[in-house]
């Protein structure tokens, strides 16, 4: 089991960014909704912890207070997308020399569970989750290492 311990300080807030840089890629899809958006990436760590126990490392990750550590402000919504998705591949690219396959893959489906949440959290255009949204949920995918289809 992969702990906080195996990580230096710098590597941990990088794999504690990603769910929230998910998170907030998202919320920045699409207009309006960003507090119930919001609310719903806050719930997606409670529920998260309720099911302590199932990884040690998603536990240590949940008990933390989400938050965004990287590099200053950006000016557009194409600096935030590429900063969060750049986090995400990081952190991705950590955890395959760091965490076991299966903590990797409790990690990448935790922050797909965070993205799902924020995007479902309120109707766009008359959708659950708008066109925006899918495609940041898509880029999220691919930043994961993950198939999207």
């Amino acid at each position: 089991m992969t702990t906080k311990a195996a990580f230096s300080p710098s590597e941990w807030d990088l794999v504690l960014e990603g769910p929230p840089s998910a998170g907030l890629l998202v919320i920045t899809a699409s207009h309006g909704g960003m507090f119930r958006e919001t609310i719903a990436m806050s719930k997606a760590y409670v529920e998260a912890r309720a099911q302590h126990g199932e990884s040690e490392l998603l536990d240590e990750i949940v008990a933390e207070k989400p938050r965004m550590e990287r590099g200053g402000k950006v000016h557009n919504p194409e600096e935030l997308r590429d900063q969060a998705l750049g986090c995400l591949t990081e952190a991705t690219t950590l955890l395959e020399d760091k965490a076991t396959a299966e903590e990797r893959d409790d990690y990448r489906h935790f922050v797909l569970a965070v993205a799902n949440k924020v995007a479902a959290a309120h109707r766009e255009g008359g959708k659950q989750v708008s066109p925006a949204e899918e495609q940041a949920i898509a880029d999220i995918t691919i930043a994961l290492g993950m198939n999207s289809s």
